[in-house]
């Protein structure tokens, strides 16, 4: 065999690498370090989709657009409760987004929660001061308990927006509240003229109509928000409450119970509903407290903590003379509410008379009086306290001598200019 040789290459140079190989090794490495890097930016991720594979993953927290959808759906299902829930969720994550500031300000009014309402309006105002809906929520909240301060705030409101129908519609409830009948219907007209299908304009229509004597009209307007969505309660329980107004051009206590009704269909739960119902059986000309007492029993119980569920119950009771039955009603109803309901003071005032506890009634009934004056109570229920104190001073031994307490009325304050104090 003969061995070939090429005297050309020296025994002793060096072997050129392959550099495929080399090229190869550096891929390798940098495919290793790209999925080191992606797996430690993507960890979160990546741990949340493996736990998700054995079924152990936690709930993905949703978006505040999530949550306002949510409260949209529930809102238009009637379900204030859990709308109010949704939307509180979508502020706690987003508390600059006046959409969402003003869509939970406006449920919080309708749950009653007027406080946490108006504090939502003043931040809403602070996040968009151009924007008319913050005044919108203060201005709601305010109209009734300090129309002047409403009114004030609407003002500062028009600067974004002079024509804005809620804002309209909120000075027409505060002027109709500081005797302004005629600036309030006119600015209530002017709402119903720039949004006639608002349901908010819609409703607060009620108060202006009802002092000016326009019945029908109100009821027109309720009729209409009602239509717009008829799974909202709040305007069945107005136009009920419209319809067991004591007038002859409007008192139809029979359509106030269908309306209670109704709203029971959509709200089997509704304690206010049932309380309702309890009490126009209990006070329409042939009172029928055999077929109003179930409602109120009913009430009590879907809401055991309501004081005027028992001062209800103590009215009904003491009318069919059963005092000391509505006594224990009207002492639960004082502890619940306070001061709240007067009747709780000088019916319970008048139970304690007919049962010959002439100390503890004339005590009731003078503090009931004090209250009735403080309160600008209407004329009737100040002759009830004033005929029960003169009762006692001419029946019960110890009082013959004693002339029954007149207290003078307190002197009242002036009212808040409507463009308040410079």
């Amino acid at each position: 065999m003969t061995i070939r040789r090429d005297y050309s290459r020296t025994f002793f140079r060096k072997q050129r690498r392959s550099w495929g190989r080399v090229w190869l090794i550096l891929a390798f490495f940098a495919i290793i370090g790209g999925l080191l890097a992606y797996v430690n930016f993507n960890y979160d991720r990546l741990q949340l989709q493996a736990l998700e594979q054995i079924g152990i993953a936690p709930t993905a927290t949703p978006f505040a657009s999530n949550y306002a959808m949510w409260g949209v759906e529930a809102l238009a299902e009637g379900d204030i409760n859990q709308s109010r829930e949704m939307f509180e969720q979508a502020v706690a994550q987003r508390p600059d987004n006046i959409d969402y500031l003003f869509e939970y300000g406006s449920l919080l009014i309708e749950a009653g929660d007027i406080d946490e309402a108006l504090e939502v309006g003043e931040q809403a105002i602070a996040v968009a001061p151009d924007d008319p809906r913050g005044y919108v929520i203060v201005g709601r909240s305010l109209m009734y308990s300090d129309p002047a301060q409403a009114i004030q705030t609407t003002i500062r409101g028009q600067e974004a927006d002079e024509d804005y129908p809620p804002l309209l519609a909120i000075q027409g409830v505060a002027y109709t509240q500081l005797g302004r009948f005629q600036e309030g219907l006119r600015q209530t007209l002017r709402s119903i003229d720039l949004a006639p299908d608002d349901p908010f304009v819609l409703r607060a229509a009620f108060t202006p109509m009802v002092y000016v004597g326009r019945y029908q009209e109100a009821a027109g307007y309720l009729q209409q928000a009602i239509s717009l969505n008829p799974n909202i309660t709040a305007p069945y329980f107005e136009l009920a409450a419209l319809y067991n107004i004591n007038r002859p051009e409007i008192y139809q206590p029979e359509l106030a119970v269908a309306l209670y009704y109704e709203i029971l269909e959509i709200d089997p739960e509704n304690s206010r509903a049932n309380l309702r119902l309890c009490q126009t059986f209990a006070t329409v000309r042939d009172a029928d407290f055999s077929r109003a007492e179930p409602f109120c029993r009913r009430a009590q119980e879907i809401d055991p903590t309501d004081g005027e569920v028992y001062m209800t119950l103590g009215r009904m009771q003491y009318n069919r003379r059963n005092y000391e039955g509505s006594i224990e009603s009207f002492e639960t109803c004082e502890q619940l509410s306070g001061d709240e309901h007067i009747e709780c003071f000088y019916l319970r005032g008048l139970a304690h008379y007919w049962l010959a506890q002439c100390d503890t009634s004339w005590s009731l009934l003078t503090e009931a009086q004090q209250m009735a004056r403080e309160r600008g109570e209407g004329q009737g229920v100040v002759d009830v306290i004033d005929v029960g104190l003169f009762n006692i001073t001419q029946r019960c031994p110890g009082y013959q001598d004693i002339n029954p307490p007149t207290p003078a009325p307190p002197t009242p304050l002036p009212p808040t200019p409507i463009g308040g104090f410079s």
